[in-house]
């Protein structure tokens, strides 16, 4: 393991321990309480045990939230980002350590993932229900979209190489940035960072610490964002703190094979209801708002 790369596991194990000073004074600031319940951390568990398969878990997780009715769905968001954090860091520390991909690349790209979730962040916690009902269930839409385009075989098949250079490089720094943003409103970046590499010519296997390793430091600088707003639910961020970390480990040491592509069916048909019933929710809330006597939020 090169000192880079040592450097980038010390850089987000330090960026995860502020994340959880942070979590204890959102606790205490906003007046936060209350125990996971067994659905919290069974959510927690099946979401991240899919997400260390490469199939992603904020999509997965959203599509459960709304099924369950809770929490509000202005609340997502932040709860997505500050609940799964501590399994994206466990997996950041596993992938980084275990897949070799180029230093430089893998350091800038988790760099400009970090600065697009800490202004994505900011904005988000600023946004009325509605504006987040419309992005998470266009976002929700997305998902599917990649997830079916996954099982068509729609993905480019990718190359050979571990690392980019010259213009490739930079476009990959630049998305990232882009994608880290877009984290904080819950679209997920692993479709996204795989295609995009895939096309650039790197090796499908060197996106994983990429996409983990992002993961693992915007997720944390984000959740700043949202501790110093309180736009998070706790007790549900914690039941997916709590079962994620099982959901991991049973991933990445006890499974070698599973069914995807069947799974990845199953979880387009729920996410594709999830999104209708969030569209759905935000036309109702322009109606709400439109009434008489009635302002948005």
């Amino acid at each position: 393991m090169n000192a880079t790369t040592v450097g980038l596991l010390a850089a987000i194990a330090l960026v995860n321990v502020a994340f959880i000073v942070g979590w204890v004074w959102a606790v205490r600031r906003h007046h936060l309480h209350g125990r996971p319940d067994p659905v919290d951390i069974g959510i927690g568990s099946l979401t991240c045990f899919l997400d260390a398969l490469g199939i992603g878990s904020f999509a997965p997780t959203t599509a459960l939230f709304k099924f369950r009715g809770k929490p509000a769905d202005e609340l997502i968001p932040g709860t997505l980002n500050v609940g799964l954090n501590l399994t994206a860091f466990l997996e950041s520390m596993l992938f980084i350590s275990a897949v070799p991909v180029q230093p430089a690349l893998l350091a800038c790209m988790l760099a400009t993932a970090a600065g697009g979730a800490w202004l994505g962040a900011g904005v988000v916690s600023r946004l009325p229900r509605r504006s987040i009902q419309l992005f998470m269930g266009a976002a929700l839409l997305i998902a599917a979209l990649f997830f079916a385009m996954r099982n068509l075989g729609v993905f480019p098949p990718g190359g050979a190489a571990l690392g980019l250079g010259g213009w490739r490089f930079l476009l990959a720094v630049s998305v990232s940035f882009v994608l880290g943003a877009l984290m904080c409103i819950g679209i997920g970046n692993y479709a996204p960072l795989m295609i995009l590499l895939a096309l650039l010519g790197m090796h499908p296997l060197a996106a994983f610490p990429i996409m983990m390793g992002s993961d693992g430091i915007l997720q944390p600088v984000a959740s700043l964002g949202f501790f110093r707003s309180g736009r998070f639910a706790h007790v549900p961020a914690l039941g997916l703190s709590i079962g994620g970390i099982a959901g991991v480990l049973v991933a990445f040491f006890i499974v070698k094979s599973l069914p995807l592509t069947m799974m990845r069916w199953g979880v387009t048909l729920v996410v594709c209801y999830a999104a209708l019933s969030m569209l759905h929710s935000a036309h109702a809330e322009r109606l709400r708002a439109a009434a008489p006597g009635v302002a948005l939020e």
